[in-house]
């Protein structure tokens, strides 16, 4: 990886956020390359690996110039995984800027990087993250996808605050994960679990990236 003043980076582009809580808002993304789980069902198995290395004063200039053009109030920090890279110093350049920071994670990395917005979403086949995750985390997403179990949602659940809403989340908007989605949803109710939703992946569905 990088050395801590610089980051490596697979794209910066503007958009709406289209999963999860924020789902429709203007959002700046800054997608960080390389991931440590590489599951096989990810959707953006590009930011893997490559990418370019960028100075900090850079990615704050492509804000900058991003946001004449796209005006926005929120920065997602996404990937593959971005706690793999040492993103503090960016966090605090673009919160210095007046602008809120998202990050998406897996929770395996443990990071203090004060962030307005994390986004949590373990992965199988263990869905392993860190104990200090759950006071943090603003909401939880699973990917409905072969693995996902009434168990697996159960013990998540329960090991966060019950205002801290669990999205499931159809893997790629397919058909069989969106049945065996709504099938877990109620299944999930029906066994007293709360505060159980469904979070549909909106850039996809309007084609947007």
């Amino acid at each position: 990886m990088p050395q801590p003043h610089t980051l490596r980076i697979t794209e910066i582009f503007a958009s709406v956020q289209g999963e999860g809580l924020r789902m429709g808002e203007p959002t700046l993304f800054i997608r960080l390359t390389g991931c440590n789980l590489r599951c096989l069902f990810c959707d953006t198995k590009y930011a893997w690996s490559g990418g370019r290395e960028y100075q900090l004063r850079d990615i704050l200039e492509k804000i900058r110039e991003t946001r004449r053009k796209y005006p926005a109030e929120w920065v997602c920090l996404t990937g593959g995984e971005p706690f793999l890279q040492k993103i503090g110093g960016l966090v605090r350049m673009l919160r210095k800027e007046g602008l809120r920071v998202q990050v998406e994670t897996n929770g395996t990395i443990q990071s203090r990087v004060r962030i307005d917005w994390l986004t949590l979403s373990p992965k199988p086949p263990e869905y392993y993250f860190w104990p200090e995750y759950t006071g943090k985390a603003k909401e939880v997403k699973l990917v409905v996808s072969r693995d996902l179990t009434l168990k697996t949602i159960g013990r998540i659940r329960k090991a966060f605050p019950g205002q801290t809403p669990l999205l499931l989340q159809p893997q790629s908007n397919l058909k069989w994960s969106f049945i065996k989605g709504k099938r877990l949803l109620h299944r999930s109710l029906n066994s007293g679990l709360a505060n159980i939703r469904i979070s549909l992946q909106l850039h996809k569905i309007m084609g947007l990236r």
